[in-house]
């Protein structure tokens, strides 16, 4: 293994000290590309030139007493200034929660309010959002403007005695959906960031990053694991460049692309089918990018997409609780089979049935993985905040139930099958349909409403609602639209239904549990009944629903 895979956690390891080495090593290597105000060309930041602003941001922190033991809320968005103010954080040893600035006012006070953050880092075009929360909170928490070079930080509510964060100490909460409803919070280390990050700088094959060399364009947001952990602290173990945009658009990818110097991308499985629907253009190949890593392809779309953009799509697997994942990416690849790698040393498989017993090759049945060595649990999340049932319920001794349906075939490759449990992929979004159907049914003429995940061609999965209405309420578009409408209103855009489908009763258990697998006759196609509304058209992020009534740009 080369000198520089070599680096592990050790006493004293958080992620802004691994910046500081490589920007004390390599000042004038760019650390972050991006169009200022998301407009004209790329400008590159040095590592030298991001860790003067982070120094003078900490000091501001040091200095009003913030530290470990603190949580400082994200509502920032893809831009800069979130990595300035997440370095200068973690630092000093607080935690940050990042934000999707999507959400809707009340989903973004219980992630405030959950995890007690004391203060909020806000980005000017996020204010509005922010300013809707804090009308309905109880007691607001400090806020500050995150482009404000030198802020004015309040006083944190308990002044911090430790000097230097450990490896094991919290870096983050990310809340992730679940089976339950409200989402859950996700409480990170600084080991787990250091752990999945070295392991994806450790990959070979296709994926093999060059030491100063790589320019990362990542769309995804940063409240997610993909972005804030894995890729960019990838970048920093390797001295690469994190290339920032606000979201992907298929009309301007490759510009970005191109005008970015991008080497690698990172995607989500809606992106190469918009991207792929789009008419040939002269310049769509002329790019640097050598490799694509993401999740989701359609198999139908994968080999497409390498013969006529030129590059690579390397499938993997990952999810939040676990950090590090698994990916196809040696030759000779399985493209276009939902395979996306094999088990090694660092992360072990087994494949089981409902009783934990291990299933032979090529049977499908649920993945359990754990670390390799002798701390199985090694770089995975540290539990879910607040709630130990949930924490305790995912593992199975030392083994971690994802909760994936999979198979492995004989050269030891794993194949992606379908998911357990009671989610909804869309666009890379993970939507607990117990959510969307408690919204629902808050509606007064609602009775009853199931949510299944419906297959879409473009977006992986879809949000398929089946409601059973109040006596005298008639099914019709109208009332489809309304209740549409009522979840827009309270949940983010991608969680409403894609479709409604009217029933006059929904199948259930002698404990009155909707049993799902009978809402509809075998064979019959819900899609095609007169009762189904389709949706889809709707589901836009609020600012784009009135300028851009037709796009398919929004994932």
């Amino acid at each position: 293994m080369p000198e520089d895979l070599t680096i592990r956690p050790v006493n004293g390891s958080h992620v802004a000290k691994l910046f500081e080495e490589t920007a004390h090593a390599h000042p004038d290597l760019p650390f972050i590309s991006s169009r200022p105000d998301g407009g004209g060309e790329f400008v590159d930041q040095s590592y030298g030139d991001v860790l003067a602003q982070v120094e003078q941001l900490r000091s501001l922190y040091r200095v009003a007493g913030w530290g470990a033991g603190t949580r400082v809320a994200l509502l920032i968005g893809n831009r800069p200034s979130f990595h300035v103010h997440h370095l200068a954080l973690n630092g000093l040893g607080v935690s940050i929660v990042p934000l999707n600035p999507d959400a809707r006012p009340n989903e973004m006070l219980y992630a405030i309010e959950h995890s007690e953050a004391a203060l909020v880092v806000v980005a000017p075009g996020c204010k509005p959002a922010l300013d809707a929360v804090l009308s309905i909170a109880g007691e607001p928490p400090a806020v500050i403007d995150a482009e404000t070079p030198e802020p004015s930080i309040p006083t944190a509510p308990v002044r911090a005695t430790q000097i230097e964060p450990g490896p094991d100490d919290e870096a983050a909460i990310l809340y992730t959906s679940g089976t339950t409803g409200l989402p859950k919070g996700c409480i990170l280390s600084n080991r787990y960031f250091v752990e999945s990050a070295t392991r994806y700088a450790g990959w070979d094959g296709l994926v093999s990053l060059l030491h100063g060399e790589e320019r990362l364009l990542n769309p995804l947001p940063l409240f997610h694991m993909n972005n804030l952990v894995v890729s960019t602290t990838a970048m920093m173990l390797r001295a690469g460049c994190t290339v920032m945009i606000e979201r992907f658009s298929p009309s301007s990818w490759w510009v970005d692309c191109r005008e970015s110097r991008a080497t690698l991308i990172h995607y989500l499985g809606v992106m190469p089918a918009l991207l792929l629907a789009r008419p040939v253009a002269p310049d769509e190949c002329d790019h640097k990018i050598r490799a694509g890593i993401g999740a989701g392809v359609d198999p139908k779309h994968h080999a497409a997409f390498e013969a006529r953009f030129g590059f690579p799509l390397l499938e993997l697997w990952g999810m939040t609780e676990v950090g590090s994942g698994f990916i196809d990416a040696m030759e000779p690849r399985q493209v276009g089979t939902r395979a996306f790698g094999r088990p090694d040393a660092r992360l072990e498989a087994r494949i089981v049935d409902d009783r934990m017993q291990d299933l032979p090759r090529g049977v499908a049945g649920e993945l359990l993985v754990r670390s390799g060595g002798d701390d199985p649990r090694l770089g995975f999340f540290s539990g879910y905040l607040k709630d130990e049932a949930a924490t305790c319920s995912v593992w199975h001794e030392d083994w971690f139930r994802t909760g994936d349906v999979v198979t492995q075939d004989e050269s030891g490759m794993l194949h992606f099958v379908d998911r357990k449990k009671n989610i909804v992929r869309r666009s890379g979004e993970n939507i607990a349909a117990a959510e969307v159907e408690a919204c629902l049914q808050s509606h007064p003429d609602v009775l009853q409403a199931a949510v299944i995940a419906m297959p879409d061609e473009l977006r992986e999965e879809e949000v398929f609602a089946c409601v059973v209405m109040r006596d005298g309420i008639k099914a019709s578009d109208v009332v489809a639209r309304t209740l549409f409408d009522w979840t827009m209103e309270r949940l983010v855009y991608f969680k409403a239904p894609g479709y409604v489908c009217f029933r006059k009763e929904l199948p259930t258990t002698g404990t009155q549990k909707i049993q799902k697998g009978q809402i509809f006759a075998q064979g019959e196609d819900p899609l095609t009944l007169p009762q189904t509304h389709d949706l889809r058209n709707l589901k836009r992020r609020s600012s784009e629903r009135s300028t851009q009534p037709n796009s398919t740009a929004t994932a």
